[in-house]
């Protein structure tokens, strides 16, 4: 698996925000007042752009930059062979950013994507404008013998996903601890959270507990 076989299971742009932003809802109601959750989501990332993004707290993380355009998707996996660490030049692979266009190229270059030295972390990269009908990424020659070599599958999993189920899975496991798939459901749909739907995620909390961090997603 791949950035080939995860492109066409990613959800269009709208369908896309919505599970990202809920994702991020969930995160804060599962983990609330933590400084590290798993998902997050801002909707004041730049002029006219919004943010989702993922950190697992291991190295890997990714990012979904919503843009007036489109969307650029950018994820690294650091024990990826595709790392610019694992190379000999120190660089992104090939062929991974060259044909990103020049509407996304200022996210290629986003400090925050890159490490000290102005380098590109990414080790998968897709992209889609609106018009365009399908995502989009570069002509790749992978390395040979890795079942997930770019770290696509498994980073973007919950979204290509894009079921409550799938979620709750992840989550249980995660947190280490039971999850309601109603309340889950509840959140994908985009339903205003109640403290019913927050107590049924969590009961260690409560609905205005967490509403100054659910304002803040924009939710």
């Amino acid at each position: 698996m791949s950035v080939y076989d995860v492109a066409p299971r990613l959800p269009a742009l709208p369908e896309l925000r919505a599970l990202c932003r809920a994702l991020a809802v969930l995160d804060v109601v599962l983990d609330p007042g933590s400084a590290d959750r798993y998902h997050l989501y801002d909707p004041e990332w730049g002029p006219g752009e919004e943010m989702a993004s993922m950190r697992d707290g291991a190295g890997n993380e990714y990012s979904v930059v919503f843009t007036a355009t489109g969307a650029y998707m950018r994820g690294f996996d650091h024990e990826s062979p595709m790392s610019p660490y694992a190379t000999d030049d120190e660089e992104p692979w090939p062929g991974v950013l060259d044909s990103v266009p020049d509407v996304f190229r200022k996210c290629v270059e986003e400090p925050a994507f890159c490490d000290d030295f102005g380098t590109p972390s990414v080790t998968v990269c897709l992209w889609r404008e609106h018009d365009d009908s399908a995502w989009r990424h570069g002509d790749i020659e992978l390395p040979a013998g890795h079942h997930d070599p770019d770290g696509a599958d498994w980073m973007f999993g919950l979204l290509t996903d894009g079921t409550p189920e799938a979620f709750r899975e992840w989550a249980q496991g995660y947190y280490e601890q039971p999850v309601d798939l109603d309340a889950v459901r509840h959140v994908y749909r985009g339903q205003p959270l109640t403290a019913e739907v927050v107590k049924a995620l969590n009961p260690a909390t409560s609905l205005a507990a967490v509403a100054d961090d659910l304002s803040a997603i924009g939710y």
